[in-house]
């Protein structure tokens, strides 16, 4: 795990995403990057936060923010999940799990005994000059996407 903090330069990537695209770190630079992490598309904590993020939308926009998702899923799954979901968020695919490692959320868990590895809920704010402004960890979904939408737009008062 990468030893990433409030303050530490965010670690880069480039990714496949939704719609056959790339995305990448630098493509953000000067601009505020919210970047969440969650486990699995379609599931109900996943699909209640990448709506959250999508009903505030055009908030992140107006501070000049974007915000995008990644999980380990192939961009075939994600390109379902925006359909099904009417969502309007960027999704990152990390199938080879390099981003997920390098940004610490690729941990051992353990549901019902069992343990495995997998994503950890976790948002980071990146600042305008690519450093970590802000980490959650292990995210409750509820009010998240309004707390973060607060720390953009705090990052201009």
């Amino acid at each position: 795990m990468a030893d990433i903090g409030i303050g530490t330069t965010a670690p880069d990537f480039d990714l496949p995403r939704d719609g056959g695209g790339r995305v990448s770190l630098a493509e953000f630079h000067g601009k505020p990057l919210v970047l969440f992490f969650y486990p699995k598309d379609d599931t109900t904590g996943c699909t209640a936060e990448s709506l959250g993020f999508t009903t505030l939308a055009d908030e992140f926009e107006k501070v000049g923010a974007t915000v995008v998702g990644m999980s380990p899923d192939s961009v075939k799954c994600h390109d379902r999940f925006i359909k099904k979901h009417s969502l309007s968020v960027v999704l990152a695919s990390d199938e080879q799990k390099t981003t997920l490692e390098a940004y610490g959320v690729w941990k051992q868990k353990s549901m019902y005994g069992r343990n495995f590895m997998g994503v950890e809920r976790t948002t980071f704010l990146i600042r305008p000059d690519g450093t970590i402004g802000t980490i959650w960890q292990k995210v409750k979904v509820p009010g998240h996407a309004e707390t973060v939408l607060a720390a953009v737009q705090n990052l201009y008062r």
